[in-house]
């Protein structure tokens, strides 16, 4: 006859092992969904809208969009709101006319190129620093002391790398192709490129449109933005801000970003697929025969005003011009 105390002993320890059991058996569960969440394990090819994945160790994180369409452009009474908050009404002129674009399903930086993800692709290609980089609203003046190591003012590893030209961030893009193409010959045709124009008004706005990403309040910028009035006069690590609808980090402000296209002073004949657009405004082509094309650039940064924060906003510079107030995110067509 088992004693009672020795009978709580041993149920006392047959309970132990059950528990032991149900706990190893929890952390295989638990390890085979850590496994099964790794980043690099996750598929673009699924194309569900919101997914982030990320291509290879050194490639930022990327966001699915959802194939759609929207109205791309500013209506004119949203031009007439920005001459009354700052704009003259030459610089809002080229976000006309509206028309409707309908775009396949594509992936977009989650944030803008930061400077560590920068660093690893120009320590291992030994990419040059370039002849200078400009540090005020005189632009085309570049410092020849500032690079994107040294802007002129502190950064941290998360900020959105600066003083980087279209040029250069093409040669980025081509690196991202080479990691994720066993074949180098792909880097130029690989899944990786710049947004095209019509592709990162459409990942800005988010579904909205309003003057801004996230409604009509110019008030309300302080809160979803670094700009002029909040940012102390340079940029700020990624992702402080909240994201837009489709989960985008500092999509507007912190810095100018980099599109594929070239620059027209009007949409009249801009693709409808949203195709980046490879030809010049007929008024550059014959102003400035050294800058054919103008690249455009997208998203004000933290040295301007409210008015410049919105969807339509555009801005363009030569291929090869570098700005403490520039840096670029890019883009992924899926399969």
């Amino acid at each position: 006859m088992i004693h009672v105390n020795a009978f709580r002993v041993l149920l006392i320890s047959t309970r132990a092992i059950v528990a032991l059991l149900l706990l190893s058996a929890g952390a295989i569960v638990a390890l085979m969904a850590a496994l099964a969440n790794e980043p690099a394990a996750q598929k673009p090819a699924a194309g569900k809208p919101g997914t982030v994945f990320r291509d290879c160790r050194e490639c930022p994180e990327m966001v699915v969009i959802p194939a759609g369409s929207f109205t791309m452009g500013s209506p004119a009474s949203e031009k007439v709101w920005a001459t009354e908050h700052g704009a003259s009404a030459e610089a809002v002129s080229d976000e006309a006319p509206q028309h409707p674009v309908s775009l396949r399903a594509f992936a977009i930086g989650k944030y803008a190129v930061t400077r560590d993800e920068y660093e690893m692709f120009a320590r291992e290609t030994s990419y040059p620093l370039g002849d200078g980089c400009g540090k005020d609203t005189f632009k085309w003046n570049k410092a020849p002391d500032l690079n994107w190591k040294n802007p002129g003012f502190d950064q941290s590893d998360r900020d959105p790398v600066v003083c980087v030209s279209w040029n250069d961030a093409q040669a980025y893009v081509s690196w991202l192709n080479r990691k994720v193409h066993a074949d180098a010959s792909h880097s130029q045709s690989g899944p990786y490129r710049l947004p095209s124009e019509a592709e990162w008004e459409y990942a800005a706005r988010a579904g909205m449109m309003t003057r801004f990403w996230w409604g009509d309040d110019d008030t309300a910028a302080v809160e979803h933005a670094w700009f002029k009035n909040n940012s102390d006069g340079h940029s700020h690590p990624a992702g402080l801000k909240g994201a837009n609808a489709f989960g985008l980090y500092d999509i507007v402000g912190n810095v100018w970003q980099w599109t594929e296209d070239c620059y027209d002073n009007s949409y009249a004949g801009a693709p409808a697929d949203g195709r980046a657009s490879e030809t010049p405004s007929s008024d550059v082509q014959a102003n400035d025969t050294q800058h054919k094309c103008l690249r455009v650039d997208r998203g004000s940064s933290w040295l301007y005003p409210a008015w410049l924060l919105r969807s339509a906003t555009r801005e363009r510079n030569p291929a090869d011009f570098r700005a403490v107030i520039v840096g670029f995110r890019v883009a992924r067509t899926l399969p």
